[in-house]
């Protein structure tokens, strides 16, 4: 009897364990679109929010917008802000401009990852257009302009944290794009 219950015993932690491996490996599994969906849904990190539609009033108040772009070496393009700083109304619907050039022998095909900084200013950094949701491919010696249509939610200036940020920058980094990207990028 006492044999029987000791192995009871040790099935019933068997299980736990497996148990508890199994969700450790289906939790560790899923943090990557977990935390990317976090961060999108609360500007943490910098991550900008994406919008439709900007509002519909915005106020006199002023916010300055840097731009920064950078790009892995090894994707073989040029890449730069046509205008490294905008000065708009919070609210207001802006645009900016960046150009990319390919400057190798071949077609290559960039995916571009992007932040706000200060980190703060992430969930109220909306973006209505960007180049940045695409993969975007270029011919050889082939120069593309890539717009990004934002605003900056006025509910910045009731946030105890956000209120007092004058200056945001919004800085993109352009990587070769995986080939996931460029199988989805030819199937739209």
């Amino acid at each position: 009897m006492a044999m029987e219950s000791l192995h009871a015993k040790n099935r019933r932690v068997a299980v736990a364990a497996a148990t508890v491996a199994c969700a450790m490996a289906g939790l560790a599994y899923a943090s990557v679109p977990l935390y990317k969906l976090f961060c999108e849904a609360t500007g943490f990190g910098g991550t900008t929010q994406v919008a439709t539609s900007a509002p519909k009033d915005f106020g006199e108040q002023t916010i300055s917008i840097r731009f920064d772009s950078n790009i892995d070496s090894t994707l073989g393009w040029n890449f730069h802000a046509k205008q490294t700083l905008q000065t708009i109304r919070i609210g207001e619907v802006a645009m900016a401009s960046f150009s990319a050039q390919n400057f190798g022998t071949e077609e290559s095909t960039g995916s571009a990852t992007f932040n706000v900084t200060p980190v703060a200013a992430g969930a109220f950094f909306n973006k209505i257009e960007c180049f940045c949701f695409t993969a975007q491919t270029l011919k050889p010696g082939e120069t593309a302009l890539m717009p990004v249509q934002y605003f900056v939610d006025p509910a910045i200036l009731q946030d105890a944290d956000a209120k007092n940020i004058r200056e945001i920058t919004l800085s993109y980094t352009f990587y070769p794009a995986t080939k996931t990207a460029q199988a989805e990028k030819t199937t739209n």
